[in-house]
């Protein structure tokens, strides 16, 4: 999963990347809340962990923008140093979905984390075969079967349809994509991703005339929407 970490103590911010790294997680820190607003703007992340307080802009005014203005908000987690209720309450009312207390504890960091990811997202493990609508993935075979009929694709093809379909109607950055499919700092053409799509829109017809549209998100990314109609429908 990416991860934006957003604190002004770099030492601190370091602190809980290593943490979430060494939970196999990807990180990306921020030490002021414009310039993680301005990766918001171009990246998507699986999960925000924001720190209360900053100089320029809180984590409660970010979270805030976050909800207001993002088509998809990832979860959030708030660091704070704060104890009372009070506080703690004004930030989930805003939209915060858990908080860890400072000084962090890496075991409960972990399982906060964790928590909320397998709430957002689904538990993790085993392979197991998964259906959206008319198509059905099953990981251990890497096979996509569309309406009862198998569809030949890649192994990537694969992994970036399942992707798309683990995030429907939620974009997606090309960075985002290219990192999950191809791996951190993939060293492929930027049109592979191009390719690879209009590939899986046209196998897996991913198109509105079957109620899904696989669409580009201008200077962003990409998006995989269900159509609450299909275009001809009573």
């Amino acid at each position: 999963m990416r991860l934006a970490i957003l604190d002004d103590d770099r030492e601190l911010c370091a602190q809980v990347a290593s943490i979430m790294r060494s939970a196999g997680h990807a990180c990306f820190e921020f030490h002021s809340g414009e310039a993680l607003r301005r990766a918001l703007r171009r990246e998507s992340y699986d999960l925000l962990i924001l720190d209360w307080e900053l100089p320029d802009l809180s984590g409660v005014e970010l979270l805030a923008w976050a909800r207001a203005n993002l088509p998809s908000p990832p979860p959030v987690i708030m660091l704070t140093a704060r104890s009372d209720d009070g506080d703690i309450v004004k930030g989930l009312d805003i939209g915060a979905d858990d908080y860890v207390t400072k000084p962090v504890q890496t075991a409960v960091l972990k399982a906060r984390v964790d928590a909320l990811l397998r709430r957002s997202y689904g538990a993790t493990g085993a392979p197991r075969v998964e259906t959206f609508g008319d198509h059905q993935f099953d990981p251990m075979a890497m096979t996509v079967t569309v309406r009862g009929k198998t569809v030949d694709v890649t192994a990537k093809e694969f992994g970036l349809a399942l992707l798309l379909f683990r995030n429907l109607n939620r974009p997606l950055s090309r960075a985002h994509i290219m990192e999950s499919v191809w791996g951190r700092n993939p060293d492929i053409p930027s049109r592979t991703l191009d390719a690879h799509v209009s590939q899986i829109r046209s196998r897996l017809f991913l198109r509105p005339e079957h109620g899904l549209r696989l669409a580009s998100v201008y200077s962003f990314g990409y998006r995989l929407e269900r159509l609450e109609s299909r275009p001809g429908d009573a």
